[in-house]
Parts: structure tokens; C-alpha cells; sequence
């Protein structure tokens, strides 16, 4: 159920980031078992049974997990909630960021090759979560979370990156590639096939560092290669596993 998870700790609030992987829930094949996203095809049922057990093990309240349609897009979507008792509101929100002040709130985005990444600045208070996929990482989704971030007052941002597809199995056309790099020069690479392929997380991290937030982790495990996380390009159809980040008060 839970890939990983790792602490971020600070003097006024802990900020905590997990990945979970899809093992352990409720939904059938194809999309065994833990998927938490609903435009896939799974069954309503299985995916809101799947989110109330995520809401558990992480100690949270279901009603106060966060979750964005996802359209692999740039926009960063804001919620701060009046107090801890106020609930997530229902209706959808088009996004591939989200950035929050309050605490137990728990941001969510969901991947299956994308490049899931966690942001806190434990200081000020501030946290977010970035679904980075090519086109969003090359149209800057990373840089305009950081800027939200710092609108909201972060001034010192750590990040963790999760698991997501690496270059040896992510082959695309040349002209892809080409692309690309012209966004990020990082992301050319080459498949374990020797055609061109991207770096999706290469880039993500580039961002990162040229905006000047530290690292924490960078998750070392692809999608594609290992059967415990769902891979959109080893099995087309599939389910989403998730990156959350959520903050506590001391």
C-alpha cells in the first residue's frame, strides 16, 4: 500500500510526503489492487474504498484528502480551508498542482509513469504536490507551483521526488526528444535499446535546482520495471498510484 514515506521536519510544522504502490486494496484486474483514480475505468465503489483505507493508514480524515483532475497542464490549484473540522469540496477541480497552508489537509496527485513530486517548506508552513508528466514538466508546471508557493510565503523549499518512468524504458521519437530538450537539455537521453528517450524526473530535478529548493530524496525505482506500481506504458491499461504531502502542526 504505502512505496515509501518520509518526514520533513521543522520548528513550527513536520510536513510528511508518501508514495503508496498498488498493493493492498479492493479493485479487480487490471487494476490490482490499490488504484485511487476514477477516469480509468475501475469501479467507483472499489476507488472510493481504496481512498478511505489511504486516508486511514496515513491518519487522516477521508473528507480531507485532496484530490485534481489531472489534464497535464500547468495550472496550480490553491486550497486552504477555514479549519481543521471543514471538509474538501466536492466539485472538480482541473489541475497538476495543488499547494496548501493548512494543516491535515492532504494533497494529492496521481501517476502511473508520470513524475509524482512533493514540495514543503516546513518554516513557513506551505506544501504542495506536482503531477509532472513530459508535457507538463517541459511547460514549466514545477516552476509555477514554486512560484505559487512562494506567493503564499515559502521561502526555503525541499523536495521529494517519487517514482516514475526512467529513461531505459521511456523511448519516444527523435523529434520528440528534440523537443523537449529544447524546454529542458537534461532530458535527452537513450533507452536501454539505444533509440532516443526522455528523463522526465532528470528534468524535474533541473527545475528544482535552478530555482534553488534542496532535494531530499529522489525516489531511484522506475514505474515500468517494477510489477508493485502501475506503468501507463507497460500496460496501457491501468490503474494510478499517488505522491501526498500533508502537514502537522507542532
Amino acid at each position: 500500500m504505502l512505496q515509501s514515506r518520509f518526514v520533513l521536519a521543522g520548528d513550527r510544522f513536520t510536513a510528511h510526503a508518501a508514495f503508496t504502490d498498488r498493493r493492498g486494496g479492493y479493485s479487480a484486474a487490471p487494476f490490482d489492487s490499490f488504484n485511487l483514480a476514477r477516469p480509468v475505468g475501475d469501479t467507483e465503489e472499489h476507488v472510493a474504498a481504496n481512498r478511505s483505507m489511504l486516508a486511514t493508514v496515513l491518519q487522516l480524515q477521508a473528507d480531507r484528502l485532496s484530490f485534481v483532475s489531472q489534464v497535464h497542464g500547468t495550472a496550480v490549484h490553491r486550497l486552504d480551508l477555514p479549519d481543521p473540522s471543514a471538509s474538501v469540496p466536492t466539485a472538480p477541480v482541473i489541475a497538476d498542482a495543488q499547494i496548501t497552508t493548512s494543516a491535515d489537509l492532504g494533497l494529492v496527485v496521481q501517476v502511473a509513469d508520470c513524475t509524482p513530486v512533493l514540495l514543503a517548506d516546513v518554516d513557513a508552513g506551505v506544501i504542495a504536490a506536482v503531477h509532472a508528466g513530459r508535457k507538463g514538466m517541459a511547460d514549466g508546471v514545477v516552476p509555477a507551483t514554486l512560484e505559487a508557493m512562494g506567493a503564499a510565503g515559502a521561502e526555503r523549499i525541499t523536495a521529494v521526488i517519487g517514482p516514475s518512468i526512467c529513461p531505459r524504458c521511456y523511448e519516444v521519437p527523435a523529434e520528440l526528444r528534440a523537443e523537449v530538450a529544447a524546454a529542458e537539455p537534461v532530458t535527452a537521453s537513450v533507452s536501454a535499446h539505444g533509440t532516443p528517450a526522455l528523463d522526465v524526473a532528470a528534468g524535474v530535478a533541473e527545475q528544482l535546482r535552478r530555482a534553488g529548493a534542496a532535494i531530499h530524496q529522489w525516489v531511484p525505482i522506475c514505474t515500468a520495471e517494477d510489477p508493485a506500481l502501475y506503468s501507463y506504458r507497460r500496460e496501457g491499461v491501468t490503474g494510478r498510484f499517488a505522491g501526498v504531502v500533508w502537514l502537522q502542526a507542532h
